[in-house]
């Protein structure tokens, strides 16, 4: 699978920081929401927890059920999902924020079906960018393809901030305490190839981006990319490529009188239990 080769590996990386904030241990009954090709899922089982994993695509979903054999897996989506009221002890969402048009939406979802006094983690891509993860973006400009259509940024009313304080801001506006919110760095190493494989195969917008125009200008995105990996290529061959991301938690907030206990004014909706 050309994601879990490419971008799939590169945000394995912040997977045991993310349940380090989430307090994930033997027993721990957790909501991996985004699941992609199971990273999270499978780390989260190997500390004892019971996990539940969700995922919009089909092709993510038969992955993850298949590399992490003892969780539950789930179709469903942002800002929905199909289960009862603080069910979890912790949600963990790895990079999902970055995929979702309503975010503040989607965080209330979490705040609901995540128990009072448990732990939201997650993890966005930081702005500005390192220069590792503006590669393939500045080789598609550089070749003259402008973003296609059919992939909008959410409304200005429903994004924030891709910073440390954006990011905190967002938790806290949705009633989360104990807010915290850092930078996680690191260098990612990959061939060029590996590299490419994924933008070639049309993975994530920046790949639906390099083949919307047919296979000429995907080849002249090909060339400009090589061209601008040369700085970041080492004596092995491999690229040595910085990435930042923003690694945040938040508490939901204990119930207060009657009722169950959520935060961001969401209402509370039945639903299934989990297993």
């Amino acid at each position: 699978m050309a994601y879990e080769a490419g971008f799939g590996r590169l945000c394995a990386h912040t997977v045991p920081l993310l349940l380090d904030a989430a307090g994930v241990r033997a027993g721990t009954v957790l909501l991996d929401v985004g699941c992609g090709t199971g990273t999270v899922a499978v780390a989260g089982l190997a500390r004892g927890a019971r996990v539940t994993a969700v995922d919009a695509e089909d092709g993510m979903v038969r992955r993850t059920a298949v590399v992490a054999g003892g969780a539950a897996v789930h179709r469903a989506a942002l800002p929905r999902l199909p289960f009862a009221d603080g069910v979890f002890d912790a949600a963990a969402g790895n990079f999902v924020l970055n995929h979702v048009g309503r975010p503040r939406e989607a965080l209330a979802e979490l705040c609901r079906v995540v128990r009072p006094g448990g732990r939201i983690a997650l993890t966005v891509w930081a702005v500005p960018a390192a220069p590792g993860q503006t590669l393939l973006g500045r080789a598609v400009a550089a070749a003259g393809v402008a973003r296609p259509g059919g992939f909008p940024a959410p409304a200005p009313q429903d994004d924030f901030p891709r910073t440390a304080p954006g990011l905190a801001g967002l938790l806290r506006g949705a009633g989360l305490t104990g807010v915290a919110c850092r930078s996680v760095v690191w260098n990612h190493r990959a061939t060029p190839e590996e590299w490419w494989r994924g933008p070639a195969a049309g993975v994530a917008t920046i790949g639906q981006t390099v083949i919307s125009q047919g296979p000429e200008v995907t080849d002249r995105i090909a060339r400009h990319f090589r061209r601008l990996a040369l700085p970041f290529t080492g004596p092995d061959g491999r690229l040595v490529l910085p990435h930042r991301a923003l690694l945040a938690l938040g508490v939901v907030p204990e119930r207060t009188g009657a009722g169950p206990g959520r935060c961001g004014g969401q209402r509370p909706r039945s639903g299934p239990k989990t297993s």
